[in-house]
């Protein structure tokens, strides 16, 4: 693939990527890194090069929420402080344990966690705590598993303080801003580990991904919450059968 339309391609993975992580909160990392993997990166590489265009993305991601006013800062820092801790762990982990074994093991979970949310999209509890009891548990275990698949934090944190009754808007806003440190911290873990990943790739996802990051938070403000549930249910049940598919096709 020449250079030009190698980054094109990336660019607009980056951008439907972004869109649809801003409106739902998750599906960024996975999507991107399943593309530089169908690509033949290898799963290190592919790892560090999306946290390295997610450093960039998110940022702009999280500013717009945060001007969206989807931003809680309790909810922020519980989230964002374990979850460096987990992705400088996961990055020093990830150049020994294969990233299918991680979206193995997390597959039961996201599909669990899918078919709970559609459930709950269709009778609503109500509100729960802005500040879930357990979150910095929840940050440290999806940053160190986001380090290690390429991808995760997004569908873990949300789905789970979605779950316990955190409104969704909010939820999503602050989990992209979290992700944007958490990014970092990995970021430069595995720049210390393996150096710079795939350069066109980074650029590509990055450019694609900020451009579109300010109308994904447009998306997550005007969309009512039964249907921001009920769709992040079905990005979850994907990812989750994708996983099985690619485990035992």
């Amino acid at each position: 693939m020449a250079p030009a339309t190698e980054f094109f391609t990336f660019a607009a993975v980056g951008a439907l990527a972004q869109l649809v992580d801003g409106a739902l909160g998750m599906a960024y990392g996975v999507a991107s890194a399943a593309m530089l993997l169908g690509l033949g990166v290898p799963p290190v590489t592919a790892t560090a090069s999306v946290h390295q265009a997610e450093a960039f993305t998110c940022g702009a991601s999280g500013l717009s929420h945060w001007l969206a006013g989807n931003v809680r800062w309790p909810l922020f820092w519980m989230l964002a402080l374990p979850g460096v801790v987990g992705a400088v762990i996961g990055a020093a982990v990830v150049v020994q344990v294969p990233a299918d074994w991680m979206r193995l093991a997390l597959t039961p979970y996201l599909l669990g966690m899918g078919v709970f949310l559609l459930l709950r999209s269709a009778r609503p509890r109500p509100p729960g705590p802005d500040v879930p009891s357990g979150t910095p548990v929840l940050g440290l275990g999806a940053g160190f598993a986001d380090a290690i698949a390429g991808g995760g934090w997004s569908a873990l944190t949300v789905t789970t303080l979605v779950a316990r009754g955190a409104t969704p808007r909010t939820v999503i806003g602050t989990v992209h801003l979290a992700k944007c440190v958490v990014s970092i911290a990995a970021s430069m873990s595995f720049l210390l580990l393996v150096g710079l990943g795939h350069g066109t790739a980074v650029l590509g996802l990055m450019v694609g991904g900020v451009l579109a990051a300010p109308v994904g938070a447009v998306f997550a403000r005007r969309m009512p919450a039964r249907v921001a549930t009920a769709l992040a249910a079905i990005a979850v049940l994907g990812l989750g059968v994708s996983n099985v598919v690619k485990a035992f096709g």
